[in-house]
Parts: structure tokens; sequence; C-alpha cells
């Protein structure tokens, strides 16, 4: 019997080779797109390292460095003689609820730091563009917008870099305060409001761009406007300002759509040979780069040419103001302790040993104080309390 011998051919694959056909037609944006891949919007993909927050918690210590300040200068307890709530605490005590409801320093003090004012930048004070940004109303203002800039800028922070996040806060800040100097009326006005949206305008657009990745849209879309509306409504408050906000919303989704291109995922395909997965890390990181390049010059192109115009109309001194008279009510609601329009404060001065009467020329209420060695400042201050 003769054995017979099968002719079986065995085919041996090479593995790499599959290995490397299999990993070259994984799609990444399909596994990114997948209901399990997506995150809430407002928690990041990426894990950087803690020190990555580093830009915004040094602003955040800027604008306490400078309340502070404000507050030492004001010096409550010696300059409106007691007069002060929360006298405890002397020299860094507020001025009274009618008179700052933030629990903040008076008119005169944030003019001396910085806050604009019309007549002010009429003489030419354009220093007062570069240190608005960085002053707060009063203790009330302080802590809601740090808070905002804190829960908002770290997010922006972790998931786009602090480079990017940095430039959009100060550009945005700066961008406000101009909208609010061809704005502002006769009365000091500060500015620090305008970072702030600016970080929600970035964000805004962020989760635009992105929507697709994420799973939370509606209700982080929610969390931006309750955070928007309740310091818009805060602007219609003395010493803020709302143009600066709506400056600083506008710069803010702008550059967003600027420097804010598409999120780096941390998510690899599976079985990827280590040579092959720094290719494809590098080709995703460019298609990143190069996303939307129409979009994202037309925005840089509009940013740049509402910057230009905004900070020429301010050095020509162009107020709109003047010709608009609805505008002085977007941030702004007249009530019986302040007004919206531009009042000439004049007061008559009648004084004693003991006592110092300032009476109103335009409306004739007066006030009759217990001491007599009152600043200029102070009284132009009283003054203007008395009169609105």
């Amino acid at each position: 019997m003769e054995d017979k011998q099968d002719d079986t051919k065995i085919n041996i694959a090479n593995p790499i080779k599959d290995h490397q056909e299999t990993t070259l037609s994984y799609d990444f944006r399909t596994e990114f797109l997948q209901d399990d891949n997506k995150t809430p919007f407002f928690k990041p993909r990426s894990r950087r390292r803690r020190r990555d927050t580093c830009v915004i918690f040094a602003f955040v210590i800027i604008h306490l460095v400078v309340f502070l300040i404000t507050m030492a200068i004001n010096d409550c307890d010696h300059n409106s003689h007691g007069d002060c709530a929360f006298k405890a605490l002397g020299r860094m005590s507020f001025q009274p609820l009618l008179e700052n409801p933030f629990l903040g320093p008076s008119a005169s003090t944030l003019d001396k730091m910085g806050a604009i004012r019309k007549t002010l930048l009429a003489e030419h004070q354009t220093w007062r563009l570069f240190l608005c940004p960085w002053l707060h109303a009063g203790a009330f203002h302080f802590l809601i917008n740090i808070l905002c800039i804190i829960f908002i800028g770290i997010y922006l922070e972790k998931e786009f870099g602090a480079i990017r996040t940095g430039i959009i806060y100060i550009l945005s800040a700066f961008f406000g305060t101009l909208v609010t100097a061809i704005f502002v009326r006769d009365s000091p006005a500060v500015c620090s409001s305008g970072a702030l949206f600016g970080l929600l305008g970035a964000t805004a657009s962020a989760l635009t761009m992105n929507w697709k990745f994420y799973t939370n849209k509606v209700a982080a879309l929610l969390t931006l406007l309750f955070v928007a509306a309740f310091n818009l409504m805060l602007g219609f408050l003395p010493y803020m300002d709302n143009y600066s906000s709506i400056g600083g919303l506008i710069s803010g989704f702008l550059l967003g759509l600027v420097l804010f291109y598409t999120p780096q995922f941390r998510q690899v395909a599976p079985n990827k040979l280590r040579l092959y997965e720094y290719g494809v890390k590098s080709s995703f990181n460019w298609k990143q780069k190069l996303d939307r390049p129409v979009l994202r010059s037309v925005s840089l192109v509009l940013f740049s040419l509402l910057l230009v115009g905004l900070l020429v109309a301010v050095l020509l001194g162009i107020n709109i103001s003047h010709h608009c008279r609805l505008c002085r009510y977007v941030d702004c609601i007249p009530c019986k302790r302040w007004s919206c329009n531009d009042l000439t404060s004049s007061c008559e001065t009648m004084g004693s040993d003991k006592e110092l009467t300032l009476t109103c020329m335009g409306n004739g209420n007066f006030r009759v104080f217990s001491f007599t060695n009152i600043s200029q400042e102070r009284t132009r201050d009283l003054c203007t309390l008395i009169c609105s």
C-alpha cells in the first residue's frame, strides 16, 4: 500500500504586517464620537499636571492684591470719620451700603486706582485702560467675579492649555475696557468683568465647535447662560459696567474660534505597535492645528479690526453716549438711590466749629455732618450722593 501524501499548503501570515494594516484602517474620530467615549463638558478629557492651572491662579492673586491695596487707600475709618460698614476692620472697613452696595471703596478711591470716567478720559489719562480691568466695585463683586473666573478658567486651562487661556483672558479684559471707554458716563466704572465674559465667550465657542464630543451640552450651555445673566444683572448697580462684559464676551468668542481647535483626546487605538503609535498622534495633532482654517482666519481678522477700531476711537476721544440717549440703560436702572443721567454735582458748603452742611444746588437736598475736617475728594463723593 502506497502512502499518499497530501499537498497541503500552509500560508503563514506576517503578524506584524497584518497588525499594521489593521492599525492603518483605524478611525480615531469614529471612536471619539461613540457615546461611550463622550464626556461631560466641564470634565476635561486630558489630564494635565496641577501646575498647568497657574495662569488663572496668578490672575486671581493679582485681583486680590489690587483689591486689598484699594481698600487700604480708601481708609474709610479715617476719611469717612467712622461712617463705615464693618467698623471692626478699621482701615480696611467698607463704605456704607447706601454709598456702595457692593461693600467697597468710595467713588473717589476708585478714581485714584484707575476707574474709567468720561471726564478723566477726556484728559487723556490712557493709563486707566490698563489698570481698570483689575479693579472691583467691592467685596461682593470681587467674590462673585473671582469664583466664576476660577470655575470657568481652570476648566479652559486644563482642556486647552495655560498660554491660550491667558491670551484670551488678557485680550478680552483690554477689549472690554475699550468698549467701556466709548460708552462710559461721568461716573467711575470698573471693568474686571470683561475678562470673565471673555472666558465665557471662549467656552461658548469651544462648546459649539466641539459639540459632538460632549454629552451634557444643554446643561453646560444653560450653566454659561446663568453665569452670564447673573453677572449682567449686577452690572446695573453703581460702579459696575455691562459694556465691558459685552465687549469681553464678543472678543472671547472670536478668540475662542481662533485658538480653541478640537481638544486632544488621550484615547488611543487598541493593540497598536509603539513605533506607529507616535506617527498616529503626530498626524492627529497636525490635523487639529489645521482644523477649520477659514473660520479661524475670518475670526482673527474680525477681532483685529474691532480691536484697532476701538483703540483709535478711544484715542480720538469718541464717546457714543453723547449721541445715544438710551445706551445709558444698558448698564444702569434708574431708582431713588442713584440716577442714570450725567449729573453736574454742585453743593454749597456751610460750616461751623463742629458741623458741616452740604446743600445740593440742583435739587435743594442737604445733609449735616458732625465734623468739619473733610477732604475735597470726600466732599465731592458726598455731594454726588446728596444730589443723586
